[in-house]
């Protein structure tokens, strides 16, 4: 429950909407090195998806929940991100005007790119009925989409994060790794391996070059800036809802059990996807069976699905996790708004919840109507810009605050307590005592 969780919550609806679109695009479109169309470029399509859903996406939320859990749980102070920022700033200014100019940027951020998460979804949800079925893909449909998928997380959200948050999460893990396990068996299977491994091998091997890596300018530098800046300006805008909700689910749990759950684990179940995905589209377009590349990004998947046994049954299971994702991550995003407007409260009351998944789902009906897909990019790199110098403030700040730990707090480490909704800290020779 608890990795579905976090799982549903930072990924969600993108991974579905990504996982074969972007991987054909790098390969065969717009390419971030060699000619389209070449295995180099093939290789690099993994190796580049990877880059872009694995450590580095979750360490921004890992690092902004870290800082959570440490001023929310040991130093006992509010849910607001302007309450990490006390040991830097001060109480008396995060108290005022500055602390709240902070926590509107945090609220800001989090609206943007929760928003924009919705309007892929009902983007794609869209187009995949539309592909199926031959339902009208327009904004009408669009709003009628968002509409229902309100109900349901405003549902979700009323009935609370075990009733509601966790069940869904449960049921959707399970659904996803069900349309993932039967495209690997009935796809080009030794393919998906082959492409797996050297993905991440590349990955592994070049992590420290892509991190690193600013074009000039041309055809690469437009790349980086429609692929890499994008996404890094999503995961920022993700971070405050992201971390804040894994930092309130994952009390109790131990920093080992931490780093591995929201870092190391989540970025791996994310290659897979990808490797699974992304390689059956590329086998298609490579041996000349479908043009992939063709397709539009909302039916990408849905394109690549019904080229292999059982497509029809696979894409109506993933029109299905696409909207439990959909309900997941605004249910997650409503949780968090309802603590930041609450001076912090950890339990916000369910009506202001259900009116900030109100408000999300408008501000996705408005993002659709002005431009779609071009529009949610362009929005969400604006309102990431600014909460990127907050995170780093937050970085700061908690480093400052450990650097002033007194001396017999040093050995102490996160373990678990008989109450799973309490952190507790001892000494880690009490600990090896026992």
């Amino acid at each position: 429950s608890w990795f579905a969780m976090l799982f549903s919550a930072g990924m969600g609806i993108g991974l579905v909407f990504w996982t074969t679109a972007e991987p054909i695009s790098h390969a065969f479109k717009l390419t971030p090195i060699h000619k389209a169309g070449t295995q180099s470029a093939i290789n690099d399509a993994m190796q580049f998806s990877f880059f872009h859903w694995g450590i580095h996406a979750w360490a921004v939320y890992g690092i902004v929940a870290l800082v959570f859990a440490y001023f929310s749980f040991h130093k006992g102070y509010p849910g607001l991100v302007s309450a990490t920022l006390t040991p830097l700033l001060g109480e008396k200014a995060m108290r005022g005007p500055l602390g709240g100019a902070i926590d509107v940027l945090a609220v800001i951020a989090t609206v943007t790119g929760v928003a924009a998460t919705l309007g892929f979804g009902a983007l794609q949800i869209n187009e995949g009925l539309h592909f199926l079925f031959n339902v009208p893909s327009n904004f009408t449909m669009q709003v009628i989409l968002i509409v229902i998928a309100t109900i349901l997380f405003t549902w979700s959200a009323w009935s609370g994060i075990d009733k509601g948050i966790k069940t869904l999460s449960n049921i959707n893990m399970l659904l996803a790794f069900v349309v993932l396990i039967g495209l690997f068996i009935v796809g080009p299977t030794l393919y998906i391996l082959n492409t797996f491994t050297n993905g991440l091998g590349n990955y592994i091997a070049n992590f420290f070059s892509m991190s690193l890596r600013i074009p000039s300018g041309g055809q690469k530098f437009q790349w980086l800036q429609n692929w890499t800046i994008f996404y890094w300006a999503w995961w920022i805008s993700w971070a405050p809802f992201v971390g804040i909700f894994i930092a309130r689910v994952s009390k109790g749990r131990t920093i080992k059990e931490f780093i591995l759950g929201v870092l190391f684990v989540p970025a791996v179940v994310c290659f897979i996807f990808f490797a699974v995905f992304g390689a059956s589209a590329i086998y298609l377009q490579d041996n000349h069976i479908a043009d992939i590349a063709k397709a539009a990004t909302e039916t990408a998947t849905f394109a690549t699905l019904q080229h292999y046994p059982l497509g029809f049954v696979l894409s109506l299971i993933t029109l299905l996790v696409i909207m439990i994702f959909f309900v997941t991550s605004a249910d997650s995003a409503t949780y968090v708004l309802g603590m930041l407007s609450s001076s912090g409260d950890i339990n916000p009351k369910s009506f202001v919840k259900v009116s900030w998944g109100i408000i999300m789902a408008l501000f996705a009906i408005i993002m659709i109507y002005t431009g779609g897909t071009q529009a949610i990019q362009n929005l969400l790199i604006i309102a990431a810009l600014p909460f990127s110098v907050v995170i780093i403030a937050m970085i700061w700040s908690l480093l400052k605050s450990l650097s002033e730990e007194k001396p017999r707090n040093s050995n102490k480490v996160l373990i678990k307590h008989r109450d799973p909704d309490v952190l507790e800290y001892r000494s880690s020779k009490h600990i090896d005592g026992n």
